[in-house]
Order: C-alpha cells, then sequence, then structure tokens
C-alpha cells in the first residue's frame, strides 16, 4: 500500500507532531507482510526544509515543499492520504484526486480558527463558537491578534477546511477528549505511543543519587497557553513559606522575556533558572536529578506528549486537570485546576512533603504509560484504519 504522509511541520524543526510523526513513518516502513515484502511504501511530504538534517538516515523518502503540481502528483500516486492536522492544500488535492484520506487532529484546528480554542484577550477557554456558526465571536477573537482583515480571511478558510475534516474516510483523535470535543464522523481515538526501553521506575532511574532538595521542571515551549507564569506565582508562594526546592524551566520561546521580568521582580532567581532548549544527551542531563515535572497548561491540552514522556520515565507529573492532559494522567499524578497558582503550589507542596507519593506515582505512571502509551500499539492502530479503508 502507498501510503503519504503530510505533515507541514518535520524535522529538523522540533515539536510533538514531528517527533510522533517521524516515529509513526519509521513504524509502518518497517511492517512486513508474511512474504517478508513491506505493507507499507511510506512517503512523507512537508513544507519544512531540511537544513543539516539527513534525509537518507530515515526509513522513507520525504519530500520537502513540493509546489502544488508536485503534491497533487504524489497524492493521485498514493492509495491513503495522512495528514497531521486539516492542512486545507492536501484535503482539497486529495478531494480532487478522489483518494481517501485520514486526519489526525493533533490540535483543534479543524474547529477553531486559531487553533488552540482559546478566546481573546482573556484568553478564556472557548466552548466552540465556530461549531456553533457564531462567527462574530470567531471574527473579534481574531482581530484581537491580527487584523479584521485577516481574521476574515482566517475564518473563511475555516468553512472548507471543517467541511472536508467531515467528509474525511477517517478523523483520528489523539484523546477521547479531543474526539468529543471535534465530534466529526468516522472518528477513533489512537493515543500517542513511544518506545517502552525507556520504562523505568523513579528508584531505577535515581540510581542511588541523592539532591540536597527537591527539583522540579518544566519542559516545553515559552508560550502563553502553556501557563508557566502560574507555575512562577506558585513558586513566589512556596518561596514565601520559606520552602527549599529548585525549579527548572528547560525550553525556549516567544515568552522568554515575560518569565524572565516575572522572575526578577519576584526576587526568584535562587529557586528557578531557565536551561534553554535542550535536546538529546544535554536534555537527558538536565532531567537526571529531576524527581517531579510540572505542566500547569490553561488550554485544553489536546494530549501531552512530554506528559507522557515523562511517566514512561517514572517521574511524578504535576498538571492542570483540563483537556487530554487530564486524561492521559488519569489517576497516575497530582492534579490542580489551570490557572490557579495556590492549587498549583498546594500539589508542590505534596510532593515537598511526602517523598513517597514521588515513589508510589512514578510507578504508578509507568504501569499507566506501559499499559496505554506504547509506539507498537500505535503503529498497529493505524495500520488498521488503512488496512480497513480497502477491505
Amino acid at each position: 500500500m502507498k501510503l503519504l504522509i503530510y505533515s507541514h511541520f518535520f524535522a529538523p524543526s522540533i515539536g510533538g507532531v514531528e517527533n510522533i510523526v517521524r516515529s509513526l513513518a519509521g513504524g509502518l516502513a518497517e511492517l512486513r507482510r508474511p512474504d517478508g515484502t513491506p505493507e507499507f511504501a511510506v512517503t512523507v511530504a512537508t513544507q519544512t526544509s531540511a537544513g543539516e538534517f539527513d534525509d537518507r538516515s530515515l526509513a522513507f523518502p520525504v519530500v520537502r515543499q513540493p509546489s502544488l503540481i508536485y503534491l497533487y502528483r504524489l497524492i493521485r500516486g498514493s492509495d491513503v492520504i495522512h495528514l497531521a492536522g486539516p492542512a486545507l492544500p492536501p484535503l482539497l488535492l486529495g478531494k480532487l484526486a478522489r483518494k481517501p484520506v485520514v486526519i489526525e487532529h493533533h490540535g483543534y484546528q479543524a474547529i477553531c480558527p486559531n487553533g488552540i480554542l482559546l478566546q481573546q484577550p482573556d484568553r478564556s477557554l472557548c466552548m466552540g463558537h465556530f461549531q456553533a456558526g457564531h462567527y462574530l465571536k470567531c471574527l473579534q477573537c481574531g482581530a484581537h491578534e491580527i487584523s479584521w482583515f485577516e481574521s476574515f480571511k482566517r475564518l473563511g478558510l475555516m468553512l472548507p477546511r471543517y467541511s472536508l475534516a467531515r467528509g474525511a474516510a477517517a478523523n483520528i483523535a489523539i484523546t477521547q477528549h479531543v474526539s468529543t470535543r471535534h465530534a466529526l464522523p468516522e472518528s477513533k481515538v489512537i493515543y500517542y505511543g513511544i518506545e517502552d526501553g525507556r520504562a523505568k521506575s523513579f528508584i531505577e532511574q535515581r540510581g542511588g543519587k541523592n539532591s540536597h532538595q527537591l527539583r522540579f521542571a518544566f519542559v516545553g515551549r515559552f508560550v502563553p497557553e502553556k501557563g508557566i507564569p502560574v507555575l512562577l506565582d506558585a513558586v513566589r508562594i512556596l518561596q514565601d513559606e520559606g520552602r527549599k526546592f529548585e525549579v527548572l524551566l528547560i525550553g525556549d520561546g516567544p515568552e522568554r522575556p515575560r518569565l524572565e521580568a516575572q522572575i526578577a521582580r519576584d526576587g526568584l532567581e535562587r529557586h528557578v533558572s531557565i536551561t534553554g532548549f535542550l535536546s538529546g544527551a544535554e536534555l537527558a542531563a538536565a532531567l537526571d536529578e529531576v524527581q517531579v515535572v510540572v505542566m500547569p497548561s490553561v488550554w485544553e491540552e489536546a494530549a501531552g506528549l512530554s506528559a507522557i514522556e515523562q511517566m514512561m520515565r517514572g517521574r511524578l507529573v504535576i498538571a492542570s486537570n483540563i483537556g487530554g492532559l487530564e486524561e492521559v494522567i488519569g489517576d497516575a499524578g497530582l492534579t490542580c485546576p489551570p490557572g490557579n497558582p495556590k492549587a498549583l503550589a498546594q500539589c508542590m507542596k505534596q510532593a515537598l512533603e511526602d517523598n513517597g507519593i514521588i515513589d508510589l506515582l512514578g510507578k504508578k505512571a509507568v504501569e499507566r504509560a506501559l499499559g496505554l502509551f506504547l509506539r507498537g500499539r500505535m503503529i498497529e492502530e493505524h495500520a488498521r484504519i488503512y488496512r480497513g479503508l480497502f477491505s
């Protein structure tokens, strides 16, 4: 079966979607029929340039920045089109070529003009104005970020995107929450999956090291919806109580200057440090003595790949009880209301006062991750959908 996977962003771009697409494509390319021949001939198309990345290191070909004509040829020559998000050009070309299109919804781009279901300017949760036909609300929301003209244009593009998503051969949601929010036909939930070889209990991972004080970490992009200022407010509360602890902010992004200003304003320098973006061995080293990962999101996270990765490693995750993030963590972590620094500080205080809860929930997190978030399961469930289109 010839499978074309389209992902607007791909390696060397960094992000959860890029990582999942790369893992999925590689896993599908490795599947074999009983006679040993490949079951899927996988090609990835993307708008991301290669830069210094070597595409030859991958088990599948990558077509970068194809023209619309070339993209149409790729679609015409494929049996199934998989879209990592409802990108409009391949959606339209797939319809034109009469090819089955499978959309994987990693966010809310099919049902929200800004893609994150946050209303501007107060950044409150959107209850679904676009789906309800409240287009003026969408225009007003967009006008606080971009011009009225651009907001109108963005809304205009949403209409065919939503219509084509409703007509897709299959819609894959990465959590039940995402599926419920979209309410699209032909929907199926497939959780993210990562390598199970990384699963360790927290005690085994710690390797006998004893940090002189508890270390928390945030890992991710520095953008408003991640709620990092809420974490800093919680740090200030704990600092005022005389608590001893450390917080690493691992990542980078447009909000970094504001975060640095908040740290300086509240005198948090002795508790909080920013590492910048880290990956590979550097990231592993920074996390080596981190016992607790905090995810204080204020938007409806579609899933929370970072949470899954840390659960697989046996770390305690403290997160907002919102969206797919709450679903992913289940009862294997500590949760609190989004945007509530007092509640977040209370969760952090639990970890500070009871080391046993870190080990207990860390082990529970590994068990949950092994039960729900394995890469092999993710790949097989995708393959089953593609096979079903021709059964």
